[in-house]
């Protein structure tokens, strides 16, 4: 295994912790910042997780969250026709939440990637329509955020193309002297 393979799976546990968290405040909210800390380490899932990096990256995602909360909701309201938050299956607004702060605020985790690990906790922890209802919610604020609808966002759905488009045409150039 590489350290980038490494990398990623502490990434992908962290997830799910945070959305195991995240879940279990959908239970029990907790408004201030010691009592979210405390309900983090209490969660069994953390208690029973042996690697720091995904603790503490599910520590930042799920303070992250939390923090952001407010503003979140009202993405998934707008994004989610005919769907009022208190309607929302617990699991599918958990990872909502959860994918819409990496989406929103955490510039290092690409649109893409957001996206696609949320499908994967709707794979493992949701019902047979969780996936579709979590990709279609996620794929208009990805299209919303592409656009520039996001002002303070700047990310592409395809950064890869991007950077592969640039890539080529300078060989061309290079090629062509």
């Amino acid at each position: 295994m590489t350290v980038t393979d490494k990398s990623k799976g502490s990434r992908r546990q962290g997830r799910t912790l945070a959305f195991q968290v995240i879940f279990g405040l959908g239970f029990d909210p907790q408004d201030e910042q010691a009592a979210l800390r405390r309900a983090f380490a209490r969660n069994p899932a953390v208690e029973d997780c042996e690697s720091e990096e995904a603790v503490s990256f599910a520590s930042q995602l799920v303070m992250g969250a939390c923090e952001h909360m407010a503003v979140i909701d009202k993405v998934i309201g707008k994004h989610s026709d005919h769907w009022k938050i208190s309607r929302i299956g617990k699991v599918e607004l958990a990872i909502l939440r959860l994918s819409l702060y990496e989406i929103l605020h955490r510039q290092d985790i690409p649109l893409k990637v957001a996206i696609n690990e949320a499908i994967e906790l709707a794979k493992g922890f949701g019902d047979e329509n969780s996936r579709a209802f979590v990709n279609g919610i996620l794929d208009a604020v990805a299209k919303a955020v592409d656009q520039g609808r996001f002002g303070d966002v700047d990310k592409k759905i395809d950064k890869k193309h991007e950077k592969g488009t640039e890539a080529k045409a300078g060989t061309k150039a290079g090629a062509a002297k």
